[in-house]
Order: structure tokens, then sequence, then C-alpha cells
């Protein structure tokens, strides 16, 4: 409610064609995230570990567990001209960690999934940007592990570039980890 006393309307009620194109695709890729038609709207849930079209690294499981990534995808009344916000809920960045480019983390916690604004023009799937969550669960161990500085530009969701340091990530983690 506003200070007038009027109740906004949401974007979804504007745009319900829209909403149900969302609804359809990350049902489909998805399946464990909720729709909550509260105030904007939002998503809450679990990415999978691994939704790519390429296997799975060796020992990924062990790296970041056997659960995907739980996520809060937080739409603004905005969209779909602004994208909705994905923030990780498990693993949490760390304070320090906003706003580091290395990090590809935006200052109120939420994920920098775009190189810049210009990069959406609401025609995009949302799927799109869930893809690159589930990516950044996965580079964030890497750098965490310290086998990588920084996080890639585009990120891993079609570059199987870093697929091979999920198990050099493994080692540097164990105990004696790192120690040559």
């Amino acid at each position: 409610m506003n200070t007038n006393g009027e109740v906004p309307v949401s974007w979804w009620e504007c745009e319900p064609r829209r909403l149900a194109r969302d609804q359809h695709e990350v049902a489909k890729l998805f399946p464990e995230l909720t729709w909550c038609g509260e105030g904007a709207g939002r998503w809450e849930g679990r990415l999978p570990r691994w939704p790519f079209h390429r296997p799975e690294p060796t020992g990924l499981a062990e790296l970041v567990g056997q659960d995907g990534m739980p996520i809060r995808v937080q739409y603004g009344h905005a969209y779909p001209m602004v994208p909705p916000a994905i923030f990780p809920l498990d693993p949490k960045p760390e304070l320090i960690e906003y706003r580091q480019t290395r990090f590809h983390v935006m200052g109120d916690g939420s994920l920098c999934l775009l190189q810049d604004y210009s990069t959406w023009t609401g025609r995009q799937s949302v799927t799109e940007l869930l893809l690159k969550a589930a990516g950044w669960r996965v580079e964030y161990a890497l750098l965490k592990s310290g086998v990588i500085e920084s996080m890639t530009i585009n990120g891993i969701v079609n570059d199987a570039s870093r697929d091979h340091l999920v198990e050099q990530a493994l080692e540097e983690l164990s105990p004696g980890g790192g120690q040559a």
C-alpha cells in the first residue's frame, strides 16, 4: 500500500502471459523452485547441483554437497524490464565479498549475473539467470578453494574450461592439501 492508501498492481497481474511463461519454463528446468505471488513475486527453493548439458565433473558432489544451492529469486514491480535478483542462501557470500568483481556479488548480496543492465532486454527467460546462478555456485567453490582467483566473465553454463578444476579444489581442501 502506498501513502495514498492504494495497493500497487504487480507486474504479474498486468502480464499474466509472462507469468505463465516463467512458471512453465521454471517448472520444466527447476522443479524444486516454488512460486510465491506475494508483492512482486518470488521463487524459492533449490537449483539442481549441475543443470548443464555436459557431464558433471568428478567430485562435484563432494565439493559443493549432494543438494543444489537454495536460492530466493526476487522480482521487482518493473519486471520483465528489470531482471529479478537472485540471492544465494547457502552458501551466502561473506559481507567482504559484496561488490567485489571477482565474486560476482552485488552490494545487496544478490548475484551479479549480467555484464551490465543493457544485457537484459526483458525478452529473455528467467531460466537463463537460474542456470548462471547454478554455475556461480560451482565457481564460488573453486574460488574459495583457491584454485582460481576470480570468476569468469560469462560464467560456466556453456564453458567447460574449469570443470577439471573440481578435483584440484578437492585436493586443496583436503587435510594437508596444497602441500607439495
